[in-house]
């Protein structure tokens, strides 16, 4: 049994991995903040610390006698760039350096994200090897974030993890999706072109850190260029982590009808204009609010990018980490879930007249 710290616990890939680390037994402690909500937490046995990845003091009081770290904690939205990069890049430093700090560093396990390599070049699927391209400034928040950490390689163990779309039970970024095509039997889909994506399960993706953690390589496990070189992501111990499936964004729609039970989705693909008109209604409404909202012009940035797919091929062959169940059952699960919750409204008038 190990004990390991969890940054980011009370969210939504938080508290998956949290269970999943309690599942093969091991003690975890959880940062978190003292507004945040820690019901889901609270029957699992964990132990509170409070603070925050931007405060360096509470960092050290957390990572006392841990062995592994896992920092999930990270900005999806924001109003600014600023605000990206005061948690996605210096939190993430914090943590590595609060590691380096202790007599024996823990390992660390640092959650990123493939808007850190930047969408699918050539018509392939992103491999580590790929010099990061990102398009958004969430993207370039998180490379500056693996750069960050990748400072401390020669004193701490490390692994990067960068996942695709993650979705599953308690995502309300997915649920929109969902909750579309329940309502109406439609999927908007961005750019006309099909274009492939990969899509990971929270489950799948937690049972991937902690392979990553366990048996996964380390950046130093090989010299590294200095840190503001292109190269710090070609090193070993970067992995993607996604679905063996890749499919085209439109696909994902249809089959999250059919794991909703509905009989047919209509896919709507969006020319760039209209996405970027979306972005910006989002925009003005998120400013005037004074609170970032789920599409923006980030957002946007990434959709009109192209695909987004990569390969775990990398992860696979060093850890024998495998998905534990297919995209469709993941899809189904996911469903039943939100409609366990109340999530999802009942189907409206459109897929009612659709299923006849």
């Amino acid at each position: 049994m190990s004990r390991v710290l969890v940054t980011g616990a009370t969210g939504f890939i938080g508290t998956h991995l949290v269970r999943r680390l309690r599942d093969v037994g091991d003690e975890v402690v959880c940062l978190v903040r003292p507004t945040s909500d820690r019901s889901s937490l609270d029957s699992l046995g964990v132990t509170f610390v409070d603070g925050d990845v931007t405060d360096p003091e509470s960092l050290r009081r957390a990572i006392e006698g841990c062995d592994v770290v896992y920092h999930v904690a990270g900005l999806t939205m924001a109003l600014a760039a600023s605000e990206f990069h005061r948690v996605n890049e210096s939190g993430a430093r914090n943590i590595a350096a609060a590691c380096a700090a202790r007599p024996t560093p823990p390992v660390l396990v640092s959650v990123s994200s493939i808007a850190a390599a930047g969408p699918t070049k050539n018509g392939r699927p992103c491999v580590e090897s790929d010099a990061p391209i990102p398009v958004s400034q969430y993207g370039r928040s998180k490379l500056a974030g693996e750069r960050a950490v990748a400072e401390f390689a020669d004193r701490v163990p490390i692994t990067i993890v960068r996942p695709p779309i993650v979705f599953g039970e308690g995502d309300r970024s997915s649920l929109p999706v969902f909750a579309s095509v329940q309502r109406f039997g439609v999927h908007l889909s961005p750019l006309w072109r099909p274009r492939p994506f990969s899509f990971i399960h929270a489950a799948d993706l937690a049972t991937a850190l902690v392979a990553s953690a366990r048996s996964g390589r380390r950046i130093g496990d090989r010299d590294l260029p200095s840190p503001d070189g292109c190269d710090v992501e070609r090193s070993a111990g970067v992995y993607f982590a996604a679905a063996d499936e890749i499919v085209t964004y439109a696909e994902f729609g249809r089959r999250v009808g059919r794991a909703l039970g509905v009989a047919r989705t209509t896919v709507i693909p969006n020319a760039a204009p209209a996405v970027w008109l979306g972005a910006l209604a989002s925009e003005i409404v998120a400013h005037l609010r004074r609170r970032p909202m789920i599409f923006n012009f980030d957002k946007a940035r990434e959709a009109v990018a192209g695909a987004w797919a990569c390969s775990s091929e990398a992860l696979q062959r060093d850890t024998s980490w495998r998905p534990a169940k297919p995209l469709d059952e993941r899809l189904a699960e996911t469903a039943q879930w939100y409609h366990g919750r109340g999530w999802l409204p009942k189907p409206g008038l459109l897929v009612r007249l659709a299923r006849r």
